[in-house]
């Protein structure tokens, strides 16, 4: 079998890394299945049932949620609107009525 040779660089000395074909000269790392011009996909953020999550949803909690540093708890069935979806473990930022901005997991809510 041989292998195709870099897209990037055009070099011959490419080698298979699990599902991805690695080129040594120039790092390049492409999928050996598929297109590599498709764009990748962006992360979807889902709720808890599984709705995908879109900036300036309203949402509602779905546990009680303890605030760190804090005695204040987020209440189950505390509705947030106008939701913004960003990075990280807490992935959803928005400002909670009577407490203020905060960072949740999408884990812990769900789409109204």
């Amino acid at each position: 079998m041989s292998l195709p040779n870099c897209p990037k660089c055009n070099s011959e000395y490419t080698y298979e890394d699990g599902l991805m074909f690695v080129c040594p000269e120039c790092a390049h790392e492409w999928p050996q299945q598929g297109d590599e011009s498709a764009e990748p996909q962006e992360k979807q953020i889902r709720d808890a049932n599984g709705n995908v999550l879109e900036d300036g949803d309203s949402i509602t909690v779905i546990k009680d949620l303890k605030v760190k540093g804090s005695s204040l708890v987020v209440k189950v069935g505390t509705k947030v609107k106008n939701i913004r979806l960003v990075d990280g473990d807490h992935d959803i930022d928005c400002k909670i009525p009577g407490i203020g901005a905060m960072k949740l997991k999408s884990e812990f809510v769900k789409k109204n």
